[in-house]
């Protein structure tokens, strides 16, 4: 109570930030005069100035008010907008690494560039994030104008570049890209072999646009590069048909968790079943032997069961193709991981292809953690504003509408069934149309599109169905759903980027109707009666009462219901926005309280009528709305917990990896990798405080004949009086150490510390990826130790410390085996290869769902990170003298002889 008194007398602390922001406004507003004064050369100069005064020491806090106002009057110039008080403010709290919630059609893209020019300055670059490639590519185009107006470079990031395309527009100034592209750049760089290979130039700033979508919704599921395992077909076509035969008795299923189980007496039929099919071994399905078959039998149950086709994925072109659950756009190329998509492939019948193995994997909470300056925008955050500061440690400002809001949220509308729900809706919607008034339907999936779509055509009631197929449609179709009687029926607004305006939208209607009209006095007169026709179609749609959305079932995340009312009421309009539901609808059968339900099915309401509206209904569908945001949080914590675990580990082995391709030699690493080899292979054939009678000789002769490639004289040793364990490392040490200082002394210095940075990066590459692969299968069965009463998190960092301490001592022995086995050729080197097309996911490694909005050119082929043998130039006979005499010295004895015989040299004109 006293907190409500206490924030109506002083306002809200969002409140008091907002208006602390004041006197920075005005020191803003100061500046215009000056510069709308000045011609266009001279105002663009002032980045230069800028950049003179921030080499002198200046900071980009002290320069903000004046390049703030740069900005604003050029894009005035530049695009005929003018920034508005409230995006300066935005642009302030983008600049200080917070998130500016804005609502939609305040302009968000265009608050992004005060931020994004001030932080650009220092020449670090500044990368702009966005939700889909069309939009990446349009704002990089669209705002880019006013940065090369100021005399900065912008360069834009999609699918299907090459290295080189990417090199120059990470190289520019201001970089725009998808949160996926920049992602998986960050992964394809820690692969390569050489640091002129990289694209990436070390993080500055980045600003998120749809930052909740981006940091929130994706953030569950991290992204991962991966290449194909050997094919499986038959088993997982066996057993989807064994699955098939079980009944809705013989498993337990829990929909919240999205989680199923076989029962006592469904795993003693599917032990029967594949018994009969010759893929269990033994009787037990449970025993080790059967933990593959184990695994395919609970994802065939959760293909055949747990996702629906239509609403999970859709079958196109004999595919299965993912449908994103937050934007409800097709996702061709992306595939489930964990063969849950082969599991898939199966149930309906399509042609099924290989496993695929993870080669790096980072997410998006550990990937956009790496900035020293990370900030976004968006609609919608102030409901997350707690996991934003927790995870990223970003606070949310709400900024103030420019306009105050006229729109009207009523109370949602309830019904008993689906098929109520969608008649009401449909003659709703039809009375709403016949007005004139522009109807915005939202549904949660494209089979409840579908389904409205059908109720529609029974009413007669003309309408666009948006599901999103193509980013540059949906943005024409969207742009125009607030002209007079439109009906526009999409799936999910998320991330859509383009403002509804009320008549219709001037920019779209020019590209759609005067494509072909050439410029000149035609084509302008065209677009004046276009812009006329606008105005006056607006002033109907005002009079109707703006734009109508209606939500045709509430969504898991408050904040998604959010965005599609936000799409109404932009700067001052009137709208309206209401949302309907029934009993049927998934967030009410699983999430709601009994309560709801028995007061529901209580009331007297009659069979296609609606209940009065409720606030203490509404009240309850947020409660439902809230326990499911509680548990999607404490899923991506989890996912955070368990990469965190993994990101320090992959931190040390890019380290490591940046190290090796930076350095000039690497001679004292090998060197200290066969040190600590050579010390654990004494160490543990002659173990402390024992006496030379009690070592295993024989096993140590062995272990340094296989991986030092040496038969000392240790017999000779042990006759010695005062031999010790350090003696004989010493000795062992110094015989590997002349050994290789020899194969060393066969090639020039520049050549061996290309052959060792060669051999580490090899070694390295192969060994983090089998980790990766091991770390995979322990997250997936680690949980299991719950059951002896321990924490899984704390076992999974235990078990992955060891993992990776195993991993680097077998790094160890591998670099010192290859390095000791080595022999090397003279021939001329190849080219050094470009890394291949990778297989690119953004899966959630606990649910399987994919979340990928890119595709890396619909690859899948073979993935390899290793570098090829290396190639020396081989010297002949016409280089050397035709007198093999003049050889020796200059011919090494392990390379093959000039004279072209094709035996070694020391076998042949060497052998003298």
């Amino acid at each position: 109570m006293f907190g409500g008194i206490a924030k109506s007398l002083f306002g809200s602390s969002n409140d008091r930030y907002v208006k602390s922001l004041n006197p920075i406004l005005t020191k803003i507003a100061s500046f215009e005069p000056s510069l709308q004064a000045m011609d266009d050369s001279t105002l663009a100069h002032q980045t230069v100035l800028f950049r003179e005064r921030l080499a002198n020491g200046e900071t980009l806090d002290q320069l903000l008010p004046e390049a703030f106002a740069t900005v604003r009057e050029a894009a005035k110039r530049v695009l005929g907008q003018r920034h508005y008080d409230v995006q300066m403010i935005g642009g302030i709290v983008l600049h200080r690494g917070e998130i500016a919630e804005m609502r939609t059609g305040e302009g968000k893209t265009l608050v992004a560039t005060l931020a994004t020019y001030l932080n650009a300055l220092p020449g670090e670059g500044v990368h702009v994030i966005t939700v889909n490639d069309y939009l990446a590519s349009r704002d990089a185009d669209w705002m880019g104008r006013v940065y090369r107006f100021l005399g900065l470079t912008t360069g834009v990031i999609v699918p299907n570049l090459t290295d080189e395309q990417r090199r120059d527009a990470y190289n520019a100034d201001i970089t725009y890209g998808t949160n996926n592209e920049f992602g998986f750049d960050y992964l394809r760089d820690n692969m390569k072999y050489e640091r002129a290979q990289m694209v990436q130039r070390p993080f500055a700033m980045a600003i998120v646009d749809e930052v909740d979508s981006v940091l929130i919704d994706e953030a569950r599921t991290p992204l991962i590069i991966s290449g194909p395992t050997d094919d499986k077909s038959e088993l997982y076509i066996s057993v989807d048909a064994i699955v098939k035969q079980l009944s809705e008795e013989d498993y337990d299923k829990d929909e919240k968790q999205k989680t199923i189980v076989l029962t006592e007496d469904g795993t003693e039929r599917a032990e029967r079943m594949l018994e009969a099919a010759g893929l269990l071994q033994g009787a037990n399905l449970y025993d080790f032997e059967n933990t593959q078959v184990v695994h395919h039998l609970n994802q065939a149950l959760r293909a055949n069961v747990m996702f629906k086709r239509d609403t999970d994925y859709i079958v196109k072109d004999d595919k299965v193709v993912i449908i994103d659950e937050f934007t409800g756009r097709m996702m061709d190329g992306r595939r489930w991981s964990d063969g849950l998509h082969q599991a898939v492939e199966a149930k309906e019948g399509v042609q099924i292809e290989p496993e695929n193995q993870t080669m790096a994997s980072v997410t998006f909470q550990n990937y956009f953690r790496m900035y020293p300056k990370l900030s976004g925008m968006t609609g919608t955050a102030s409901t997350e504003a707690a996991e934003f500061y927790d995870i990223y440690k970003m606070n949310v400002v709400t900024i103030p509408t420019n306009k105050a809001v006229q729109r009207v949220d009523e109370e949602d509308t309830f019904y008993k069934s689906t098929e109520d729900k969608f008649r009401g809706i449909a003659r709703t919607i039809r009375d709403h149309a016949q007005t004139g008034q522009p109807v915005l339907v939202g549904t949660v999936s494209i089979e409840k599109s579908e389904l409205l779509s059908e109720f529609l055509r029974q009413e007669g009631v003309d309408h666009s169905v948006l599901n999103a197929r193509y980013h540059e449609r949906e943005a024409h179709i969207v742009a125009q759903a607030g002209r007079l009687g439109a009906v526009t029926i999409a799936t999910n607004m998320a991330g859509r980027g383009t403002d509804i305006q009320l008549g219709g939208n001037l920019e779209f209607r020019v590209e759609d109707e005067l494509a072909g009209m050439p410029e000149g006095p035609e084509r302008d007169a065209a677009i004046e009666q276009i812009r006329q026709e606008i105005a006056a179609e607006k002033q109907k749609v005002l009079e109707a009462g703006g734009l109508f959305v209606l939500g045709t079932e509430r969504h898991e995340s408050r904040r998604i219901d959010n965005q599609l009312r936000g799409r109404s009421g932009r700067q001052g309009d009137p709208g309206l926005s209401r949302f309907y539901l029934s009993l049927d609808d998934d967030l009410l059968r699983i999430f709601g309280p009994d309560t709801l339900f028995a007061k529901m099915m209580r009331s007297s309401i009659e069979d296609g009528e609606a209940m009065p509206p409720s606030k203490w209904m509404t009240k309850a569908i947020e409660t439902a709305q809230k326990k499911v945001e509680a548990r999607n949080y404490d899923i991506r914590k989890q996912v955070v917990e368990y990469d965190d675990v993994m990101n320090d580990q992959r931190k040390v082995i890019y380290e490591q990896r940046a190290d090796i391709m930076d350095a000039d030699t690497v001679g004292e690493v090998v060197q200290d990798m066969r040190a600590e080899t050579v010390n654990a292979i004494v160490g543990e054939a002659c173990p402390p405080n024992s006496y030379p009678e009690q070592w295993d000789v024989e096993g140590m002769k062995t272990r340094l004949a296989e991986i030092l490639n040496l038969t000392p004289a240790i017999d000779d040793w042990l006759t010695e009086d005062a031999v010790d364990p350090e003696i004989v490392t010493e000795r062992v040490q110094a015989e590997a150490d002349a050994m290789v200082a020899a194969k060393a002394a066969e090639l020039d210095p520049a050549t061996w510390t290309q052959v060792e940075k060669s051999i580490l990066l090899q070694n390295l590459d192969h060994h983090w990826k089998e980790h990766l692969s091991t770390l995979d299968a322990l997250r997936q069965v680690v949980h299991l130790r719950a059951y002896a009463q321990k924490t899984p998190i704390n076992e999974y960092k235990q078990e992955a410390f060891n993992l990776f301490q195993r991993m680097l001592d077998a790094i160890r022995e591998d670099v010192t085996r290859t390095i000791a086995h080595a022999e090397f050729r003279m021939q001329e080197p190849p080219p050094l290869p470009e890394l291949p097309d990778f297989i690119t996911t953004h899966f959630d490694p606990f649910t399987g769902e994919d979340n990928s909005n890119d595709i890396d050119a619909g690859t899948r082929g073979l993935v390899t990170t290793t570098i090829p043998p290396l190639q020396i130039p081989q010297p002949t006979a016409a280089d050397l003298g035709e007198d093999p005499a003049s050889w020796d010295g200059v011919v090494s004895r392990n390379a093959p002889c000039p004279c072209g015989s094709g035996r070694k040299y020391k076998h042949c004109h060497g052998a003298a």
